[in-house]
């Protein structure tokens, strides 16, 4: 049940957030906005201020802004012309659509940005494990020892070691140790192995057989300083995100890592228990996956809208309502093969449909 509540908690504020930035720049151009809603289907819960209705609605999952105007059997009065969606210049209409997606990309970045300046825990370069018979074995570091610095270049959290080690050409490196109050010099030559990324791809590493500790440090960034952590980090898993989807369109990454809003909530869930940093850190990197994926070129999601106005921009004539009808409908049928396929991929993780069925 804590699962449910705070995946729902993290949900509904990345919607929000997303909506929210539709809902502001049509302001800016005069759009009139029929309904603001959290959630499709039946309405739960409105009120009106303005003109504009305020609306909480059943399914939970998702959310809209109505704008007059946007949909295409509907009646507009001769005086609402000027205020309505379809009668706005195609980068007017571009620029509502990409402000969803973008308002959830800076919602990471102020995420980041907090959770950076209010001090975060990572692993300490404490060793936590030895491999037999590995370059850090055979040189004679020991469980407990510390890693100080690698060829003068100070170590302070465990990725840092990776980070030096993947940068450094290779040969033997100069490594400081700290064994209880004594401080050393070992020179290790690390060894190349193949290994898998994060998308499946084999790559080559330099390790040296240590495993991390349950030590941490806790990291903290200046006022300033956390600026451009936030925004490498905010660039980086944008990268990621995008690189994914672009890997399991090619079939590099097997279809089954799509997950739906199971996944979600029971990845929100366990973020939680872990401490109030890990579950906005989480939330920031869903609000990243979601302002990728919407900005996807897939009808009905905004990547749709913005590719369909930016051809009436380059045509200079508006698209016909008969082919607005098809790609929509063309689009919404693609969201529910993929949802249905997040939905069933989430399930099979909880009771084991490809075990039950015969698979592997």
């Amino acid at each position: 049940m804590i699962n449910v509540i705070y995946g729902f908690i993290a949900l509904s504020l990345l919607i929000l957030v997303h909506e929210l930035g539709h809902f502001i720049v049509a302001r800016l151009a005069n759009v009139k906005i029929l309904t603001f809603s959290l959630g499709f289907g039946k309405k739960l819960f409105t009120f009106k201020k303005g003109e504009t209705e305020y609306a909480l609605s059943l399914v939970p999952i998702g959310g809209y802004v109505k704008l007059l105007g946007d949909s295409l059997e509907e009646d507009i009065a001769d005086e609402d012309i000027p205020r309505s969606y379809v009668h706005k210049p195609p980068w007017v209409k571009i620029l509502i659509a990409v402000t969803g997606p973008l308002f959830n990309i800076l919602f990471a970045f102020v995420i980041f940005y907090f959770v950076f300046i209010s001090g975060f825990s990572v692993p300490s370069t404490k060793v936590g494990g030895v491999e037999e018979w590995s370059p850090a074995y055979e040189a004679g570091i020991l469980v407990g020892d510390v890693i100080e610095s690698i060829d003068g270049k100070l170590v302070q959290e465990f990725d840092d070691l990776l980070e030096v080690m993947s940068k450094a050409s290779a040969g033997p490196l100069g490594f400081t140790i700290r064994r209880g109050d004594h401080v050393f010099n070992l020179t290790i030559t690390p060894k190349e192995i193949e290994a898998k990324n994060l998308f499946g791809e084999t790559i080559t590493r330099k390790i040296i057989g240590v495993r991390s500790s349950t030590d941490l440090v806790k990291k903290q960034e200046t006022l300033l300083g956390a600026v451009p952590k936030a925004s490498y980090q905010t660039w980086y898993l944008s990268k990621v995100t995008i690189l994914g989807l672009v890997k399991l369109i090619q079939g590099t990454i097997s279809p089954k890592n799509v997950g739906g809003p199971i996944l979600i909530l029971q990845a929100a869930g366990k973020q939680a228990r872990e401490g109030a940093a890990n579950l906005i850190y989480f939330i920031g990197i869903i609000s990243i996956n979601l302002g990728v994926v919407n900005l996807m070129p897939i009808p009905i999601l905004d990547g749709g809208h913005i590719m369909m106005h930016a051809a009436e921009m380059v045509t200079r004539r508006r698209l016909s309502t008969k082919a607005i009808d098809i790609a929509q409908k063309i689009g919404l049928g693609i969201i529910i093969v993929i949802m249905v396929f997040a939905f069933y991929n989430d399930l099979d993780r909880i009771f084991n449909f490809s075990r039950l069925l015969g698979g592997k």
